[in-house]
């Protein structure tokens, strides 16, 4: 067995080789041979740090999304000790979509969701990523003081994913991404949160 310290770069590098291949070509052109070469490392490495490809698509997924979970984690701090407001914060969201890089590893997550509609076995990762963006949303949403911040959650998700799928497909810029958080932002904002004897 090798040193753990000695280990983890091996698996890191051919976890981002993964979703460089597959936000490229597709998970069709994801091979043991591929991945060792886009990586690195040799062809037995692959398959000694992931014995399937389940494994390997499932880390991989939710490597991306810790890592995405990471970058907001530290915007949501900011959103509390900065005290912004609303308006502020979608600017910011704009800001942040503009200056991320749209490559191909932000492309993979998008190819490994469809992937788990077909494949059960990869739908927990999905799911787990899935809850990962609502905690970050229902954070950043309280801390902005928007009622009844954790039902909103999921739509701010989707609704970013949303606009983030059509700024890759399309090329187009950030600011439907603003215009679109500070609709939804100022319409939760104007009414009261419901109470729990008045939902169906």
């Amino acid at each position: 067995m090798p040193n753990a310290a000695l280990a983890a770069p091996t698996r890191q590098r051919i976890i981002t080789a993964v979703l460089k291949i597959i936000g490229a070509d597709g998970l069709s052109a994801l091979t043991n041979r591929r991945i060792a070469k886009e990586a690195g490392v040799s062809l037995g490495s692959v398959t000694y740090h992931f014995e399937t490809q389940h494994e390997l698509l499932r880390e991989s997924l939710l490597h991306f999304v810790r890592e995405e979970a990471r970058h907001f984690t530290e915007l949501a701090d900011q959103c509390q000790t900065d005290g912004i407001d609303i308006e502020e914060a979608a600017h910011l969201a704009g800001q942040v979509a503009c200056s991320a890089a749209l490559d191909s590893a932000h492309l993979a997550p998008f190819e490994l969701y469809l992937h788990a509609g077909r494949d059960e076995r990869l739908r927990e990762a999905a799911a787990e990523a899935f809850r990962a963006y609502d905690r970050l949303a229902t954070r950043i949403l309280t801390a902005l003081d928007v009622p009844d911040a954790e039902r909103l959650a999921s739509t701010t998700v989707a609704l970013v994913m949303g606009l983030q799928l059509r700024r890759l497909a399309t090329g187009s810029p950030a600011d439907d991404l603003v215009d679109a958080l500070l609709l939804l932002a100022r319409g939760a904002a104007a009414r009261p949160p419901e109470q729990d004897g008045g939902r169906t």
